[in-house]
């Protein structure tokens, strides 16, 4: 069923628990997340980035996306994820997003609240959730820009919250889009005294690559969702390459296969994870 990103987080954030988000870039990837999600009996959240729109243009992944969490037989929201174009953003609530992720971490203070909350009004408009980020994760989605990485200022946490009206705030504490060149070491005193200053539900960027402890700790230290896309986008890729690899014929039904089966194992194990199963 479709849903909320803020019903999915706020439940989470009330339980010490963690939603999945899970960037995805083909009906493959979609199908595999949302049968680890029915497996497990877990609501995820769906997403992809405006930056891959370039790869899996969204008015072809768009609808995909929002029919598939429909038709689940578990709670589902679709977020647009890091994005700073209004017509996308738009875009994406037109075809049913119930989220929407604005990202001015690299514009100065006043104007990344401006521009935040700007779009959380246009999502709320719709009846879709907004996630802010203050602080800059480093690394990209794509690995076509790092602008370093700035941890989040607690001081200003709960203004930017209390100032955009977002529902979700993603916070900077070390970590990372991408692949980790060497292991992050997460302030996570930072994330406390965050968590001791925000009531919204806190999300964590950059998740593939970190240790299933860093995880657990994170989660109990108030982070409701985590971005899990690199991590997803190699599974698939690995998946694919050993059934090439094998013996026998290929044909693209055994491909296809294949891509699903690397999303749905990556899927199950985070959904574990994030969940305590």
């Amino acid at each position: 069923m479709l849903v909320t990103m803020k019903e999915l987080t706020t439940k989470a954030h009330e339980e010490r628990s963690c939603i999945p988000a899970f960037n995805v870039g083909s009906l493959e990837m979609i199908r595999g997340a949302v049968q680890a999600a029915e497996e497990l009996e877990k609501p995820i959240i769906l997403q992809i980035a405006e930056r891959l729109l370039k790869h899996s243009p969204l008015d072809l992944i768009g609808p995909a996306m929002v029919s598939a969490a429909k038709h689940s037989t578990v709670p589902i929201a679709v977020n647009m994820d890091h994005s700073r174009s209004i017509e996308v953003i738009r875009k994406a609530l037109d075809y049913g997003f119930t989220s929407i992720m604005y990202d001015g971490s690299t514009d100065p203070y006043e104007e990344n609240i401006r521009g935040t909350r700007e779009m959380a009004e246009l999502a709320h408009s719709y009846g879709a959730s907004c996630e802010g980020e203050l602080g800059l994760v480093g690394g990209s989605e794509d690995g076509l820009s790092d602008h370093g990485i700035r941890c989040t200022d607690p001081a200003h946490a709960a203004e930017f919250v209390r100032e955009t009206g977002v529902d979700a705030l993603a916070v900077a504490i070390g970590n990372a889009h991408g692949d980790y060149p060497v292991a992050p070491v997460l302030a996570f005193d930072i994330l406390e005294a965050i968590e001791a200053r925000v009531s919204c539900p806190l999300v964590l960027h950059g998740g593939s690559g970190l240790t299933d402890k860093d995880f657990r700790h994170a989660i109990e230290l108030g982070i409701s969702k985590i971005n899990i896309g690199t991590a997803s986008f190699k599974s698939v890729t690995r998946f694919a390459g050993d059934y090439l690899a094998s013996e026998g014929k290929h044909d693209y039904f055994g491909l296809n296969g294949a891509m699903t089966a690397g999303m749905y194992e990556n899927a199950l194990r985070h959904i574990k994870v994030f969940t305590g199963l």
